[in-house]
């Protein structure tokens, strides 16, 4: 592996996408390239490198991408340049296919995508993690920039998405307000035991979201984990700084899950 391929990889890894990297393994008769040549791939195509070009080379490409669909993390295919290809020449090849999958263990689902979340998200996207934004605001998600990391979730129901989260995801209800909060915070609780489960608002609401949700028969010690207001103990209450404490909250609560 040389190292201009090398420093490639290093770059794909920090904008946090999933590649395939493909090597020409074998070679019977005439090829467009020598055994060991390699490219990288990724969904939108060829990202570095070259095993030959033409034909053959959308055809790995192709088949690198249904393998970053699936499950599977490598895959080997042999096949006839002529009669599985269409190409003049009539060689075999054999390639070698490996997925490199960037796999973030920390999860967020912001659920709102208004101001604050607007600015918690711009900060979230230059974090190693995987961060999901869900609105019934079309508009509003819109607004937000495209992340590697970042899914737009638009959903009317939002409280629907809480089932398809990972279990160590961290929720931030950030949403118009209490009406919308109280019923994912109500399937939230109900659905697994997340790490942290928080909401924006003042003492005033967090009172009231209790209290609804004692009324909704949802165990006390189970609401007693919500993190209302959510965000540490400093700046002033426009929406970068307000994002900035939550942000740090969710830093500093992963990092005391770690050391326990």
């Amino acid at each position: 592996m040389n190292d201009q391929l090398i420093h490639k990889l290093n770059a794909l890894k920090a904008s946090k996408l999933d590649v395939v990297i493909v090597t020409l393994v074998n070679v019977r008769g005439s090829a467009p390239q020598e055994v060991g040549a390699k490219l990288i791939a990724g969904t939108e195509g060829l990202l570095f490198g070259t095993v030959g070009g033409g034909k053959v080379e959308n055809q790995v490409l192709a088949h690198a991408k249904s393998l970053l669909l699936s499950e599977s993390k490598t895959d080997f295919k042999e096949w006839n340049l002529q009669t599985d290809i269409g190409m003049s020449c009539g060689g075999v090849c054999s390639f070698f296919f490996e997925k490199i999958k960037h796999k973030p263990d920390w999860s967020i689902a912001i659920f709102g995508a208004g101001h604050v979340a607007q600015e918690v998200v711009g900060i979230l996207s230059r974090l190693d993690c995987i961060v999901f934004c869900v609105d019934p605001r079309l508009e509003w998600l819109e607004k937000l920039p495209s992340f590697p990391n970042l899914n737009k979730i638009h959903l009317q129901e939002m409280k629907e998405f809480i089932h398809k989260l990972p279990e160590q995801c961290f929720i931030a209800c950030m949403t118009m307000g209490h009406a919308f909060d109280l019923p994912i915070l109500e399937v939230a609780l109900r659905e697994k035991d997340f790490p942290f489960i928080g909401a924006i608002g003042s003492e005033t609401k967090s009172r009231t979201l209790k209290s609804d949700l004692l009324n909704l028969g949802i165990e006390a010690s189970k609401i007693e984990k919500i993190k209302c207001p959510i965000g540490l103990d400093f700046g002033n209450n426009t929406p970068v700084e307000i994002a900035l404490s939550i942000v740090a909250d969710l830093i500093k609560t992963r990092d005391q899950l770690k050391r326990s």
